[in-house]
């Protein structure tokens, strides 16, 4: 890996800068081994074919996470309120981006604080669960969620990319009991998602006995957040040999839905509104998206209402051409593995 990003002045601000470097996308995607049965006779007007849907009490046109990406600078700012403004259009789930630093240092707040331009969408807030073992607790995930008036808190689990950071955490012992604990008294939902390798069946299990009931996949077959930390800490081979290690994004959605009474995010290389579909249909009750609103959002608001809306339109459209007019018949339909027969 050559001619990368000089290291900058700020782990937040280089984090956008790479994540904004297409080499730091898996390709091709999981979802590309998925099809969805096409229907030459769908026997549905496109006019009506429906993919609106209900998460945390609000409504939402359509069944999609922005998923939490940044805060914490003067140009994450500008990112979240396009998101946020984008999310509200669109009227989608809205997720920042951790919100450690300004736990830390609430001068940082202002960069999370979006709700002013999404009033009425659910929006995450977002704590890294590894700091519930370095000195974060009840308290902490009470002010994230204070702190932008958010819908439910999202504990991200990130245990390669935090072996991989300079700065990283490795102490990850004990974590299941103190999520539940979390769980238990916090006001609002927790969400558990992993960032990039891959949320597993095993995991959730123990997961949902300690009372989390909504999973984020966020598996493998996006951006590689084992590449970034790894140019980050100058050690590029790590980088490719760990890229592809973790749980494709379809394979841990499948295993999510198999535990039963849980809601489902899918995410982890959808990028755009037919990976969204397979998503669902594979299992997913929203399907989660990242860089490629990231890309639309550090251009402006337009742009990223527009990078919405043709998610929005994609889906539709493929709901469309495999004969389903609603979500549950997307879900009914499923989507089959190209190596099937």
């Amino acid at each position: 890996m050559t001619d990368l990003p000089a290291a900058p002045r700020d782990r937040k601000a280089e984090h956008i800068e790479l994540a904004l470097d297409e080499r730091s996308q898996l390709s091709p995607s999981a979802f590309d081994d998925w099809t969805l049965e096409h229907q030459a006779l769908p026997e549905l007007d496109l006019a009506a074919v429906d993919c609106a849907t209900t998460f945390l009490g609000r409504e939402l046109a359509a069944p999609l996470v922005v998923s939490g990406m940044t805060g914490g600078t003067v140009e994450a700012a500008r990112i979240n309120r396009n998101l946020a403004v984008a999310a509200e259009e669109a009227r989608v789930v809205l997720g920042v981006g951790s919100q450690r630093r300004a736990i830390e240092d609430p001068a940082q707040a202002a960069s999370f604080q979006v709700r002013r331009w999404a009033p009425s969408v659910p929006l995450l807030a977002n704590l890294g669960a590894v700091q519930l073992n370095y000195g974060f607790g009840i308290d902490e995930c009470r002010r994230a969620v204070e702190m932008i008036a958010a819908d439910a808190l999202v504990l991200h689990l990130n245990p390669l990319q935090e072996a991989l950071q300079p700065e990283g955490q490795g102490d990850f012992s004990g974590l299941a009991a103190k999520i539940g604990a979390v769980a238990e008294r916090l006001e609002v939902p927790v969400i558990v998602k992993e960032v990039g390798c891959g949320l597993s069946g095993s995991a959730a299990r123990r997961l949902r006995a300690v009372g989390v009931s909504i999973f984020d996949s966020a598996g493998l077959g996006g951006t590689s957040w084992a590449r970034i930390e790894s140019w980050r800490a100058g050690d590029p081979a790590s980088g490719e040999l760990f890229a592809r290690w973790g749980v494709p994004a379809p394979d841990s959605i499948r295993q999510l839905r198999a535990l039963g009474d849980v809601t489902v995010i899918g995410s982890g290389g959808v990028r755009s509104g037919v990976d969204a579909a397979k998503a669902l249909a594979l299992g997913a009750d929203l399907a989660g998206i990242a860089q490629p609103y990231l890309r639309a959002a550090v251009t402006s608001a337009a742009a990223t209402v527009e990078a919405l809306a043709r998610t929005r339109r994609e889906l539709v459209i493929a709901m469309f051409a495999s004969g389903a007019g609603d979500l549950a018949a997307l879900r009914a339909r499923g989507a089959r593995h190209r190596a099937e027969p």
